[in-house]
């Protein structure tokens, strides 16, 4: 005989106060604050992801200001009025599925039924959820009631898309950003359900559910649910794998590894090891972005290099190829295409990259010998060793292989023999460089201490400027501008006397 009193556990563990309502602390405090302080709002807009508390949060809030020795965020389980709200049956917490009740004739009938006092609460609220799927009509309908509804009437919106909704609904509303739930929280939350439940479960395969669930703490649940369902009392990671085409950490770590390396040979085998298998490639690459990114952080947190752009490039490019692989005809091929796209685009350096590499690897010596710094010097690149005008700060170099995250990325190597031919000339001449690099600076000196001085004396002179004029302002408003505003006395502007009120 079935159970037909069943509820799943997303209902079952629906948050029955503020307190359980878990990665929305922000809200919490609001609302209590506001609650506290009696500066409750006519109209609410809570947005978010789905799956992240918006329609809980409208529910435990009515049922804070309609209990019946409320207004208060904490609310006994025995008042008969906090059970009906939170089980959908008080007559004075009208809830509103948006989807369906769109049209402007409704909104109509609402903006008419809200002018009657409540039956039995303090206050008529009305909770619209999916309030972006009204039609313009009916938004228009919505404003004035919404601007200035009875003092009885109390409105909560719930959208997953605020951008739909229209900017003078928003700006009539208070509006609250419902943040995606971390996966930590997450995994703790559905820790505490599987103990109550008697379920035991790998660690493994809760932060694979949570990884899967998106930020989203009901479809975790519901995972959770199905999960029950297909494996008892016992669930194992490679069972979540299995049942919804997941990838275990470790296999992405290694196709990000190869990513890096350029290994064409084991990208190719696995994207067709996820063939076999099943796997969700959308999911898979969604999981290979995130491993690039954390790598990405790693690198620059651990100060190894201040800017890792190999990974940085990985990243663009398999962000890029999501949507091709989401709604492409052939998953797999387009899933190899844009693995192999990263590798070329990790593969490719910037000039700037270049040039920081060459500098930073010069051997000390050879930085010292230089002075290619010294502009008045004329290098005669045909003089031998004989030559005082020979170009000394001549060095040649040669890249080496493309680096990986494996490989040293300032390999370079030095030309020894042009290096040899430096340290010679070096020798020879360096007296003579550096008496022409001395008469060099004395004639730049020179020459910017001539503007140097003229910028000087004319900023004397409009500052002497600025103190007459400032001494022909009456006393009383130079000693208010000096003490109250401590004003400083800095430019002369002309102002129309017409514009002064």
């Amino acid at each position: 005989m079935t159970n037909s009193s069943y509820q799943v556990i997303a209902r079952r563990w629906r948050p029955t106060q503020f307190a359980e309502l878990v990665g929305q602390d922000h809200v919490v405090r609001t609302l209590g604050n506001a609650i506290k302080m009696e500066r409750i709002a006519h109209a609410y807009l809570f947005v978010g992801p789905r799956g992240t508390g918006k329609t809980t949060s409208a529910r435990l809030f009515a049922k804070s200001l309609n209990w019946e020795k409320g207004p208060s965020m904490e609310v006994p389980e025995d008042s008969e009025i906090g059970q009906s709200i939170m089980e959908g049956r008080c007559l004075d917490v009208i809830e509103i599925d948006g989807a369906s009740n769109n049209s402007v004739d409704q909104v109509r009938d609402l903006r008419d039924e809200c002018q009657y006092a409540p039956a039995q609460c303090r206050y008529k609220i009305y909770v619209i959820d999916e309030v972006h799927m009204l039609s313009q009509a009916a938004f228009n309908a919505l404003l004035k009631t919404l601007e200035e509804p009875p003092k009885h009437v109390k409105f909560v919106f719930a959208t997953t898309e605020a951008n739909k909704v229209l900017p003078t609904i928003v700006s009539r509303c208070q509006r609250f950003e419902f943040r995606s739930i971390p996966v930590d929280l997450i995994v703790d939350k559905l820790s505490q359900i599987c103990d109550v439940e008697k379920i035991k479960v790998d660690q493994e395969a809760l932060n694979a559910i949570a990884r899967m669930a998106q930020g989203g703490m009901r479809d975790a649940q519901s995972i959770l649910d199905q999960m029950i369902s297909f494996c008892g009392k016992e669930i194992k990671q490679d069972s979540v794998l299995e049942v919804y085409g997941l990838v275990a950490r470790e296999r992405i770590v290694k196709l990000g590894d190869h990513i890096f390396e350029g290994n064409f040979e084991e990208i190719l085998k696995e994207a067709d090891a996820f063939a076999v298998e099943g796997v969700d490639f959308y999911r898979a690459l969604l999981d290979l972005a995130d491993y690039v990114r954390e790598y990405l952080v790693s690198c620059m947190k651990d100060g190894k290099n201040s800017y890792p752009e190999q990974a940085v490039r990985v990243l663009d490019s398999l962000r890029e190829g999501e949507d091709l692989v989401r709604s492409g005809l052939s998953e797999k091929t387009n899933f190899e295409v844009t693995l192999l796209r990263a590798v070329e685009a990790g593969k490719s350096r910037s000039i700037d990259k270049i040039i920081r590499q060459i500098s930073g690897i010069l051997p000390d010596e050879a930085k010292k010998k230089r002075v290619s710094s010294k502009p008045d010097l004329k290098v005669n690149k045909k003089g031998g060793a004989n030559s005082p005008k020979e170009d000394i700060s001549e060095l040649v170099v040669s890249s080496s292989r493309y680096d990986t995250p494996s490989q040293n990325s300032n390999e370079l190597e030095v030309n020894e023999e042009s290096n040899a031919r430096v340290e010679n000339v070096e020798d020879m001449h360096e007296k003579e460089a550096e008496d022409i690099s001395n008469k060099f600076q004395e004639k730049e000196n020179a020459e910017t201490e001539k503007p140097r001085k003229s910028k000087q004396k004319r900023q004397e002179k409009d500052q002497k400027l600025i103190d007459q004029r400032s001494e022909l302002l009456p006393d009383e408003v130079k000693q208010i501008l000096q003490e109250k505003f401590r004003a400083e006395f800095v430019s002369i502007e002309k102002i129309d006397s017409d514009l002064l009120i």
